[in-house]
């Protein structure tokens, strides 16, 4: 139950965050690139993809939207309580990487309500996607911070209570 000090959860959260960082809205950044350089029918795929991912998106949360947030929160607060009050650290590395990504998710739903009520296409949907990415990964930075410096903490308190 070791977390700070496993090469896995280190590992796994590169690949949470740099994942994040490429899939925005469910569509690879590669594809937003492309129809910036290329447009023509990599606009038109990159505007069907978004189009597709946006409404399944929004359809989730209006039809059960308040009992995920209900849950999450739930989730969360369990983690947080478990990991900060009682001091497990398995529920501390699980919250570090669970509390950022509803963040994430919280972005991802601002983000496809503006562009379904914008109509975007073109132009200003690439904006809205390029935007996003950005946010995204200003919280990635800050969440990988965050935590490199609490699993620093954690290992270092326990190297010096150790001896």
């Amino acid at each position: 139950m070791r977390s700070f000090s496993n090469l896995w959860y280190w590992i796994g959260l590169a690949v949470l965050w740099s994942s994040a960082s490429h899939w925005v809205l469910g569509v690879p950044n590669d594809m937003v690139q492309r129809a910036r350089r290329h447009g023509g029918q990599a606009q038109i795929d990159l505007e069907d993809m978004v189009r597709i991912n946006c409404n399944r998106l929004l359809y989730i949360t209006n039809v059960s939207g308040l009992w995920l947030l209900g849950f999450a929160c739930f989730f969360i607060t369990g983690l947080a309580i478990l990991g900060f009050i009682y001091r497990v650290e398995i529920a501390q590395a699980v919250f570090l990487l669970a509390f950022p990504m509803s963040i994430v998710g919280v972005l991802n739903v601002s983000t496809a309500r503006l562009i379904e009520q914008e109509q975007a296409v073109g132009d200003a949907l690439r904006s809205l996607m390029t935007r996003h990415r950005i946010y995204v990964q200003i919280i990635g930075m800050i969440a990988i911070f965050v935590t490199a410096l609490w699993g620093m903490a954690y290992n270092l308190r326990d190297l010096i209570f150790l001896q």
